[in-house]
């Protein structure tokens, strides 16, 4: 028994000496180095491809502003349009794919420019053309405010609910149809004017010239109305009137101009 005990010893201390030289004369292997994930961000990509720009002719344009789109003049000093879109939009799918970033940022463009349009009238029509009358429900000066931050804060808020709703409608059915055009979608379509099965209550048949005018001509008033509302706002919220009342009174002779002689204000 002792004998046993001792060669199955001797055999194990024999074989642990045998792996230990074989595995001390063995070199081991260098690990691959890990491969390289990714590369240049789609806005370095897009900066460094960068072409001259016809809006800012001492600047350059990223490379997704290629000119191909309607109403590129490379404007893009910021760069959102080298930034894909977050992730919550990937997640409007039609069948036929994803819309492309471009079409994403011009959507949001036109989009954000129709409701300037709309805010643009609504702050100048009321000093234009008089305002709503009111009643003893909603108060008999509850629509007679001119400057239309004041006027916010006076209308009921049913009206208000009024207004949402209808935006919540509008925006509802536009995702909808984001959702079934995929990939093909064009931005800015809610299916209304010219076309097969559109809604088109004026009858409009322009020629497809004439329809890209009138595409752009939409993008451009978009633009400005942008720039005007933040404007009308601005001059609202500093002087607490209507930009009528203000324009009528910049209009107005002054009484010491209707005095014969004189021609400075009073008191000088």
């Amino acid at each position: 028994m002792k004998l046993a005990v001792s060669a199955l010893l001797i055999s194990s201390v024999a074989g642990f000496s045998m792996d230990m030289t074989f595995s001390l004369g063995k070199k081991k292997a260098k690990k691959a180095a890990p491969k390289a994930v990714g590369g240049a961000s789609p806005s370095a990509a897009a900066w460094a491809n960068a072409g001259p720009s016809t809006a800012l002719p001492f600047a350059t344009a990223p490379a997704t502003l290629d000119g191909s789109m309607l109403g590129d003049v490379g404007f893009d000093p910021l760069g959102f349009s080298t930034v894909p879109v977050g992730p919550w939009f990937k997640g409007i799918e039609g069948r036929n794919g994803f819309p492309d970033d471009l079409t994403w940022y011009r959507e949001a463009e036109l989009i954000h420019g129709r409701i300037a349009q709309l805010a643009v009238v609504g702050f100048i029509s009321p000093g234009l053309f008089g305002t709503f009358p009111g009643n003893d429900w909603t108060g008999v000066d509850a629509y007679s405010y001119t400057n239309p931050l004041e006027a916010f804060n006076k209308v009921p808020g049913l009206a208000l609910l009024q207004i949402f709703l209808f935006m919540s409608f509008l925006e509802f059915r536009r995702l909808r149809i984001i959702q079934e055009e995929g990939a093909g979608y064009m931005a800015g379509d809610l299916r209304i004017g010219q076309g097969e099965g559109r809604y088109n209550p004026f009858g409009l048949e322009y020629s497809p010239e004439q329809y890209e005018e009138k595409r752009l001509q939409e993008l451009k008033h978009c633009r400005l109305a942008m720039v005007g509302i933040f404007g009308l706002w601005a001059q609202a919220l500093a002087s607490g009137e209507g930009v009528i009342d203000q324009i009528g009174a910049g209009l107005t002779t002054p009484d010491y101009v209707a005095k014969a002689g004189y021609f400075l204000p009073e008191g000088i």
